[in-house]
């Protein structure tokens, strides 16, 4: 914890309590985010999904943003797990919208 407040100017603890901040974010938004899905509600699903990657994305740019000296394979691991948060929305929401096709899916 010592080396990375002082070499790289972040403090774990932070990092931490951000994400942990955002998990209830993250999981309200899916919901809201597929629920819009499953309504068809295009505002509303463009502003759930936004809320979702915001949430999914704070904690790492924290890093970004605060971080000095940061190794370049932090930022690309920051790269993949950012992506991965944008593919799994991605499959989320298809999944959601192949639900909401079925004549016996509930609304």
């Amino acid at each position: 914890m010592r080396t990375a407040r002082e070499v790289y100017g972040v403090n774990p603890v932070i990092f931490v309590a951000i994400y942990l901040a955002c998990v209830p974010v993250f999981y309200y938004s899916l919901f809201r985010t597929l629920r819009a899905l499953a309504r068809r509600r295009g505002r509303e699903l463009l502003l759930w999904s936004a809320v979702f990657l915001g949430s999914n994305v704070a904690p790492f740019l924290y890093v970004v943003l605060l971080g000095r000296n940061i190794p370049w394979w932090v930022y690309l691991l920051l790269a993949v797990l950012v992506g991965q948060g944008i593919l799994t929305l991605a499959l989320k929401l298809r999944r959601g919208a192949a639900a909401g096709d079925r004549p016996d899916a509930a609304p």
